[in-house]
This record gives structure tokens, sequence and C-alpha cells, in this order.
């Protein structure tokens, strides 16, 4: 899920920081995939909240679906419905793979590493790396370079043999 971000300011400093990240994130899988034995794939997946069952799940994307087709009354129901119920967030995964071996990586949770700082999966509310805003309340490019390169090495550096 994505962190909840505690302020207007750090909202603020998110949106700064997140495109860029997400480049630097993939610029750097790419630079690494090029001189790797696994080879990468990238996915747009639905990320649930931790305990949707699949009945739930089932549900939800039917609800989602006749949506698209619905009446305006109809739609009005189906909105109240899916309001009581738990929604997906879109998420983007990079697949990697080296003959049997799969795994799957998501690129948010990283770009959220290198955004936030001393972030772990599942924080309820995060903190700005500001090591990565300039004095001029801009991106600093050498950093966020950086950062983003370190994790994604940390990453490939972890991959099975």
């Amino acid at each position: 899920m994505p962190p909840k971000i505690a302020n207007s300011v750090a909202w603020q400093q998110a949106e700064l920081l997140m495109q860029p990240a997400f480049i630097r994130v993939v610029d750097n899988i790419r630079k690494l995939l090029d001189v790797s034995s696994w080879t990468g794939t990238y996915q747009d997946v639905l990320i649930w909240p931790t305990g949707t069952t699949d009945e739930t799940k089932a549900i939800v994307t039917k609800l989602l679906q006749d949506l698209e087709v619905a009446t305006p009354e109809q739609a009005l129901e189906i909105r109240k419905t899916l309001s009581q119920l738990p929604i997906p967030h879109p998420g983007y995964h990079l697949c990697l793979q080296r003959q049997e071996q799969e795994i799957s990586i998501d690129l948010w949770e990283l770009c959220y590493q290198v955004c936030f700082r001393n972030y772990i999966l599942g924080d309820e509310t995060v903190d700005i790396d500001t090591s990565l805003i300039d004095e001029n309340d801009d991106v600093d490019w050498q950093s966020l370079d950086t950062k983003a390169k370190e994790l994604v090495e940390q990453v490939f550096a972890n991959l099975p043999e």
C-alpha cells in the first residue's frame, strides 16, 4: 500500500521526488539487466489491501467491470457498494527470470525506499529523505541518482545465484 504522508509540505516534497526517483530506478535496472544473466519485463498489477480474500477480490473486480457499462442509476448503486469494499491500487512490477527462477519486484516500493527515510514496507507514515532536496527546494539530482543506483544494485546483489 502507498505510504501515508503526514502533511502538505511532505506531500509536495514527495510529488517533487517520486517521478524522478521512478525514472532513476528504471534506468538503473535497465543498466544492470544489460550485464546480468536475468531477463526482465514490466507488468501492471493490482495491489490489494492486506487480508483481502479472493472472494472479495472477485466481487470488486466484477463490480468495477459492471460499472463500465452501467446506467447512471446502476453506477450510483455500484459506487455505493464499492465504497464499502477494499479497492486495489495500481502497481508496477519488474518480473525477473533466469532459467526456472522467477522473482517479482514492486517498483513503487523501490521508489518509496529512495524517496523516504528508512522506509520499511507497511510503514504507516513516512518521512521524506530531505537529503534528496537541495537548498532551492529542487531535486538534488546527484543524491537521487546515487541513492537509486545503490538500492537497485542491492536488489540485484540479493538475487539468488
